[in-house]
């Protein structure tokens, strides 16, 4: 896959960090209100189909019926019941990645960066292997912590290798860095699993990455990590839009790139950490959702930071519910189905965006 060699990006805004042209912001911010408010109401409908759809079929109203009057003697109410972890991690795991992604991209000034190609997942999935291999851990909830330390130190390596040189850490170069030091660390992982069975079996079902076999203590585990990551993330549009303009022209008009960087990161670790540490390493999903909501709200990541929080975990549920259905009574796990539907509309988002920039 080729890098774009560029250090400013062809859809930065005009003329300051929080500047707004009709025709680079995607519309007037009313317009935008609508499209985010559209996009609430489609998760919300995605949402009520991962608790309806699967191998017991109900109909929306049994949900609605199990989530206001509950009774525990009726089988229906029992299976919406039991869904229900599994679609509140899809909406936080899918928010989780969307959200870092479209950081990731902000503060790399790179339309590639992704969780996946810059190394976070490599980092979280390897400590989690050594947690599993080295201290016996088998709870998701003691995941967490291994994967948010693997993730911070992937992270740091990465920029570090990138700022390496004359240059420092260009958007090329911190995707080549990603590139190979996810290489690396999954190698390193192999050996690990080839060398332990019973680390194996732990570990390759968390390793596709899937939202199933969840329950309430997992989310409860990584819920406060994954609010303050979004907190912060949220917080950073305005200075994003500042990177956007180049290091030089940000510092010109008083922003401080390092410590925008810096907190963007804490903010993209924690996110990306928890959701890997819960769902494993899904992929495709940070990468392709920042892209298309920038067809509703241009460039502006103030607007793509909201947007990629709520329609990521759209593809991400609607992924799982087809991986229900598409091979009953078994089931396909939501990572290789976010690759199977992200890798083509990838494809179509580059196509349909050549000359006009990502």
């Amino acid at each position: 896959m080729t890098m774009p060699t560029t250090t400013a990006r062809p859809d930065a805004p005009a003329a300051t960090a929080g500047a707004e042209t009709p025709a680079s912001s995607g519309g007037s911010g009313a317009r935008r209100g609508e499209w985010l408010l559209a996009a609430v109401v489609v998760l919300a409908l995605v949402a009520a189909a991962s608790l309806a759809i699967g191998a017991r079929g109900l109909s929306l109203g049994t949900v609605w019926e199990a989530l206001t009057a509950f009774d525990p003697a009726d089988g229906d109410h029992a299976v919406v019941h039991a869904r229900l972890p599994r679609t509140v991690l899809g909406l936080l795991a899918g928010g989780a990645l969307g959200l870092s992604g479209a950081a990731m991209q902000g503060v790399a000034r790179n339309p590639l960066a992704d969780p996946g190609i810059i190394g976070v997942n490599a980092g979280a999935a390897l400590a989690v292997v050594t947690g599993i291999y080295v201290f016996g851990i088998s709870a998701l909830s003691g995941y967490i912590w291994f994967a948010f330390l693997g993730a911070a130190a992937a992270a740091a390596l990465v920029y570090a290798i990138a700022s390496l040189g004359r240059d420092g850490a260009t958007p090329v170069k911190l995707a080549l860095a990603g590139a190979a030091l996810s290489a690396g660390l999954y190698s390193l992982m192999n050996v690990i699993l080839v060398s332990s069975q019973d680390t194996l079996d732990r570990f390759r079902f968390w390793q596709v990455g899937s939202i199933a076999g969840r329950d309430w203590s997992a989310i409860h585990a990584g819920l406060p990590f994954l609010l303050l990551g979004t907190a912060i993330v949220l917080g950073t549009g305005r200075h994003l839009n500042g990177l956007a303009l180049g290091e030089d022209l940000a510092s010109g008009l008083g922003q401080r790139v390092g410590l925008t960087r810096g907190i963007t990161a804490l903010g993209v670790v924690l996110l990306c950490g928890s959701a890997t540490a819960l769902a494993g390493p899904i992929g495709f999903v940070g990468l392709v959702v920042p892209h298309a909501v920038r067809f509703l709200t241009g460039p502006d990541y103030r607007w793509i930071l909201p947007f990629s929080l709520v329609v990521a975990p759209v593809l991400l549920l609607a992924a799982d519910v087809a991986g229900r259905v598409v091979l009953l009574p078994g089931e396909v796990p939501a990572g290789i189905m976010t690759a199977l539907v992200g890798a083509p509309v990838f494809i179509w988002l580059v196509r349909r965006s050549k000359g006009a920039g990502l």
